[in-house]
């Protein structure tokens, strides 16, 4: 019996309508396995948007992919090379997010967003140059796999495994690291943004107002300025009525 039905939507030709001969806007997959690889196919089709959308093809948009996974077998060759990197607490929760993310997204065949929550974390890892950990190498190298196999298995490869990763658990996350214990919020001067601030999540009015005043154009806003009123919402929003 079916446990679930879904309908996945049409890709279009690049001008938008249905492909066909006679329009002339038919894209053959192999000719893009041929040039880019077929786990860039693979990646691209689940990145377009969402699985039921109806959405257009865009070849010149397949680099962006290309890039992504540029970008993540370089982090695990950096990785690879340092087995000694432990894991600050910045990457520690950006991992575990990710792989709650990604985890979550798969359920749902929400792919698009899974593949976006990799990109971001592979950027962080890349900005960690060659102090990359091993541990967040390996996990994204696992949750990349369903997505981009090939590339899976090499990266997996690289990091010493003899075998293959098809048969290793799956990723899981540590859900308290996945809560952050800081806020950023925009601070606003008589009603226009200004400046933000990254404050605790029970921050107070008073500790809010602290910060803010750290924020050289919001202090230059206020400058010669009675403060009349101050609108706070915790976690939202620092609104400050100066005249």
């Amino acid at each position: 019996p079916i446990q679930k039905l879904v309908h996945q939507g049409m890709i279009l030709g690049s001008d938008g309508e249905k492909m066909s001969k006679s329009r002339g806007n038919v894209v053959n997959p192999d000719d893009v396995v041929e040039v880019h690889g077929a786990d860039a196919l693979r990646l691209y089709e689940m990145f377009m948007g969402p699985l039921e959308a109806v959405k257009p093809w865009q070849t010149s948009q397949v680099s962006g992919v290309v890039r992504f996974q540029s970008k993540l077998f370089n982090v695990v060759q950096a990785a690879a090379k340092n087995d000694a990197v432990e894991m600050d607490e910045e990457t520690t929760k950006i991992l575990h997010k990710t792989m709650k993310k990604v985890t979550e997204d798969i359920e749902s065949m929400s792919f698009n967003t899974a593949i976006s929550a990799m990109m971001v974390l592979t950027n962080h890892l890349t900005s960690l140059k060659d102090q990359v950990p091993r541990e967040a190498a390996e996990k994204l190298t696992l949750m990349v796999s369903p997505f981009a196999p090939h590339l899976g298995e090499e990266c997996w490869s690289i990091l010493g495994h003899d075998d293959t990763l098809a048969y290793h658990p799956w990723v899981e996350h540590d859900e308290a690291l996945c809560v952050d214990n800081t806020v950023k919020m925009g601070v606003q001067v008589n009603g226009k943004t200004r400046g933000e601030i990254e404050i605790p999540k029970d921050a107070d009015q008073e500790g809010a107002m602290a910060e803010a005043m750290k924020v050289q154009s919001v202090s230059n806003q206020l400058d010669g300025k009675d403060v009349k009123k101050i609108i706070y919402v915790p976690g939202r929003i620092l609104n400050i009525v100066a005249k």
